[in-house]
Formats: structure tokens, C-alpha cells, sequence
């Protein structure tokens, strides 16, 4: 199985390396538009195979499509990336036409593949792949739920002091620092709810922390993560291509679930070979529906700033 990952950046890079490292591709495409800098990447990927028992062929070319032709899964990594003090919205001016082109030259040489959009501002840009391409709604996801929800995990076991395969939860809602709705009220230690182990002001602590995790990142960094988002896009890649059947929350096109039509936002599908195989209704309190709806309201007037 093929996969193509656009953008051979921090990002692009870590998807083509845990990709590889996992071992269920037999290829793995890097593009890039900077001359050599994907076949670089390429190779120094390459080097590694030995060291880390991996037989997937990562190969890099700079801007010619054709090497994508007939790929199972692409992935749409290019763009700016966030400066410190900048949020995701602001990158849109940029991104968007970046996004589109993308999207138009990889469905020319793999019109069967399903698409997935990491770009930042994500819903955005994934409402924008749909918009160019016309694809149907499963073949097109936004990864940014399946990050949000791994950082989530992460300062939920900081919190309770526990090992993070204790620790299950998910954030729904728009992949922004103000969007995110991560679900407390579902997220559990081994089966057990969260607040049975923290107080109020814990657990607003780690929902606070988890909003800002990627500002917190690019702060301390001065540009965006990159091996979590990473990580995040071989796992959704993994369930797609192995059609494991896995939940994850992401970034999907709705038409009246959760009582939100014509938009891409964060809700938890099941993966598998065709893409988003269902997307799954949960029980929501009032206050979630609430907070999904103001949500909601911060993508839309993100979407209205593109031109198509």
C-alpha cells in the first residue's frame, strides 16, 4: 500500500517516520516544493530502516505529483506554521490556496484516495478540500480531534499522577485554542470517571491545559509540535489502511449530526478502509452541546474568509 505525504517539513517527516516505523505500508511518498528537501528527508529516513527494523520504502521528490499516482491515503501536511503569539486562524490567507492546489494535484494522479488534511486552520482547510474536490464525505478527515484527544490523555495522567495507558478521553469541537471541548465528564481512569480521583479545579486545570497545548508548544519552541501531530496522522493512516475500525474524534463534514450541516468539526468516527466508516452520536450534556455549538460558530467565521 502507498501513501503520500505533502509537506517534508518537522510535520511531514514525523507522519513518514512513524508510518514507517509501523510497518504497514509498502511506500511512503515525501513531497515537497523546496528543491531536494523532500529527497533528503527521504533519505536520511531511509538510513534509519536498518536501526529500527523497518522494511517500508520512503521515497522524496520535489514538486512532481506523478510519484504520488494511485496512493491508498494522502496527506495534506504543507503550509506556514504557527509563530508564537499566532493563532491557527491567522494562517488562513496563506494556507488556503496552498491546501487547494494540493488537493487538486494529488486527486489527479489518485482519485480513489482518502484525503487527510492537517494544515492549519484545520476544519477550514478540510471544508476547503471538500469544497475544491467533491469528494464524499468519508474520504475526507481532519486530523486534528485525535491530537487534541492524545494531549488530553496526557494532562489527564499528569494530573492523576497515573500511567497514560490508565487514562482514556477525547476533545470534540473546532481544533483551536478556544474551540476545543474536551469531555471531562467522560473521560476515565480504567473505567472509573476522572472526578472520582480530582477536584473541580483540577479538572479545570487540565481542560484549560489542554486547549492551549499546542500554543504552549509553539511558545516553548517557537513553531508548531510535530511529533504528536505526527503521531496522530500514522494512527488515523494505520486504522485506515489495516481497516482496524478505530474511534477517533475528528475534523468530518456533517449534515445534521449533532445538530450541525455544512461544516467540518471535531466528533468521533470510526475508521477503516473507506475512510470515515460512521460517525458515532455520544450522549452530551447541556453545557457540551452548548460549548460544541459556540464552537461551531468560531469555525464558520473562520470558513467565510475563503473564496470558494
Amino acid at each position: 500500500m502507498k501513501i503520500s505525504v505533502v509537506g517534508a517539513g518537522a510535520v511531514g517527516a514525523s507522519c513518514a517516520e512513524y508510518i514507517a516505523m509501523k510497518n504497514f505500508a509498502s511506500e511512503v511518498v515525501l513531497l515537497d516544493i523546496k528543491e531536494g528537501f523532500a529527497e533528503g528527508k527521504a533519505m536520511d529516513l531511509m538510513q534509519t530502516a536498518s536501526l529500527n527494523g523497518f522494511d517500508t520504502t520512503i521515497t522524496g521528490t520535489t514538486a512532481d505529483y506523478a510519484q504520488t499516482a494511485n496512493s491508498a491515503v494522502v496527506v495534506i501536511t504543507s503550509g506556514i506554521p504557527r509563530k508564537p503569539g499566532m493563532t491557527r486562524e491567522e494562517l488562513i490567507g496563506i494556507n488556503a490556496g496552498i491546501v487547494q492546489t494540493v488537493t487538486e494535484n494529488l486527486l489527479k494522479y489518485s482519485p480513489n484516495a482518502i484525503v487527510i488534511v492537517v494544515s492549519n486552520p484545520m476544519d477550514t482547510m478540510t471544508y476547503l478540500a471538500h469544497k475544491v474536490s467533491g469528494l464524499p464525505k468519508n474520504r475526507i478527515i481532519g486530523m486534528g480531534g485525535a491530537l487534541d484527544s492524545a494531549r488530553f490523555k496526557y494532562r489527564l495522567a499528569e494530573a492523576l499522577k497515573a500511567p497514560i495507558s490508565d487514562v482514556d478521553g477525547m476533545v470534540i469541537g473546532g481544533h483551536s485554542d478556544t474551540g476545543m471541548v474536551p469531555l471531562i465528564d467522560h473521560a476515565t481512569r480504567n473505567s472509573v470517571k476522572v472526578n472520582t480521583f480530582l477536584n473541580d479545579e483540577q479538572l479545570q486545570w487540565v481542560v484549560e491545559e489542554t486547549k492551549v497545548g499546542g500554543a504552549t508548544l509553539t511558545k516553548l519552541l517557537g513553531t508548531s509540535a510535530w511529533y504528536a501531530p505526527g503521531a496522530a496522522v500514522s494512527s488515523l493512516v494505520q486504522a485506515i489502511a489495516c481497516d482496524q475500525k478505530k474511534l477517533f474524534p475528528c475534523s468530518v463534514l456533517l449534515d445534521g449530526e449533532y445538530g450541525l450541516s455544512d461544516i467540518c468539526i471535531g466528533v468521533p468516527v470510526i475508521l477503516g478502509k473507506n475512510g470515515i466508516e460512521e460517525i458515532v452520536s455520544i450522549p452530551l450534556s447541556d453545557a457540551e452541546k452548548e460549548k460544541l455549538q459556540e464552537s461551531a460558530k468560531g469555525v464558520r467565521a473562520t470558513n467565510v474568509l475563503l473564496s470558494v
